[in-house]
């Protein structure tokens, strides 16, 4: 498995004209399927008064988790063109949703997916590409005598801490990068009375 993957680093946007047709594309990154999901009901409250609302989103770093639809355009026509250029630009962890006012002109099946394939291509270069690296979470479990040395293990850069809770038994909850856990757990282990999670 790669410990790295490509998404994008914010919101963008791209307007494509065809036929008096107007395609308004919004790229967002998403961190799951559920707030992909939520991004695309706000633009479907937003432009309730567009003839098509059509997206396309990838979750995970394997890539495995896709949906797209075309919202009452032909089948296969607005979703599965969104889709590819996802694909295209190999991201993930991203939603594209394409606004579409209908100019009055039929496009028939080749021009809606040239449409839409072009309108979410554009948006996706307008942003900005990143690569992210997999990150892992642990707990670790250790007595109050030992946060000195957890924490100055913790403190380094590219550890996010996520909750804490310091008693007679203290715990910390932590991410990082994945390929960096392994090396971060090892030293933590070192720490007398310390028991890791996850």
């Amino acid at each position: 498995m790669a410990d790295s993957y490509l998404t994008v680093a914010g919101v963008s946007t791209a307007t494509i004209r065809e036929k008096m047709s107007r395609f308004i594309a919004f790229v967002h990154p998403v961190r799951s399927a559920e707030q992909a999901k939520g991004v695309i009901g706000e633009y479907q409250k937003k432009y309730h008064d567009a003839r098509h609302v059509c997206w396309a989103f990838m979750i995970g770093q394997e890539r495995k988790e896709f949906l797209s639809s075309d919202n009452g355009e032909p089948s296969g026509t607005a979703g599965k063109p969104i889709l590819g250029q996802i694909n295209s630009f190999n991201l993930t962890n991203v939603v594209i949703v394409v606004v579409r006012y209908f100019g009055g002109i039929k496009l028939g099946t080749p021009g809606l997916i040239q449409a839409y394939r072009e309108s979410a291509r554009a948006a996706i270069e307008e942003g900005t590409i990143i690569e992210e690296r997999v990150m892992a979470e642990a707990t670790v479990t250790f007595g109050y005598v030992s946060l000195t040395p957890v924490m100055r293990l913790l403190k380094t850069p590219g550890v996010t801490i996520l909750s804490q809770d310091f008693d007679n038994t203290c715990s910390i909850t932590f991410t990082t990068a994945e390929d960096d856990m392994v090396v971060l757990l090892g030293q933590l282990r070192k720490v007398e009375g310390l028991c890791v999670e996850g």
